[in-house]
């Protein structure tokens, strides 16, 4: 099972981490965190890496339904999408897919809100 779904896109880095982040608004996300992974490294191990973001989205609505389904499913959240710089100047755009991140949750509700987070990180990564 595929645990990400991705495309490469034609725009810089950060005008990528902002339509990114423009589309997950759209889809009713919000974005908790930005883990800037190459500040990150350089910081703690002093390591030159690539222009990298995680962004930790959430859906309110369905965070709340997820969580009154199966209280240990925080878990498993918030989704992840994230952006990095490829090496033939490109640049990524990925998202968890929720399906198979909440396919170690025995609870038939869990699996069904995973498939509409599905559908909507799909349109946000089909958008960029």
């Amino acid at each position: 099972m595929e645990y990400g779904y991705s495309k490469k896109v034609n725009l810089s880095f950060e005008e990528a981490v902002a339509k990114v982040t423009e589309e997950l608004k759209k889809e009713g996300f919000g974005v908790l965190t930005e883990i800037n992974v190459k500040d990150t490294l350089k910081k703690k191990l002093d390591v030159d890496f690539k222009p990298y973001m995680i962004l930790c989205a959430c859906n309110p609505p369905a965070a709340y339904k997820a969580l009154q389904a199966e209280e240990r499913v925080g878990l498993l959240l918030p989704c992840n999408v994230i952006v990095y710089e490829t090496g033939d100047k490109e640049t990524d755009v990925s998202a968890i897919e929720p399906d198979a991140m909440m396919s170690v949750v025995d609870n038939p509700d869990i699996h069904e809100i995973a498939r509409e987070i599905r559908q909507r990180l799909h349109r946000v990564i089909d958008a960029v």
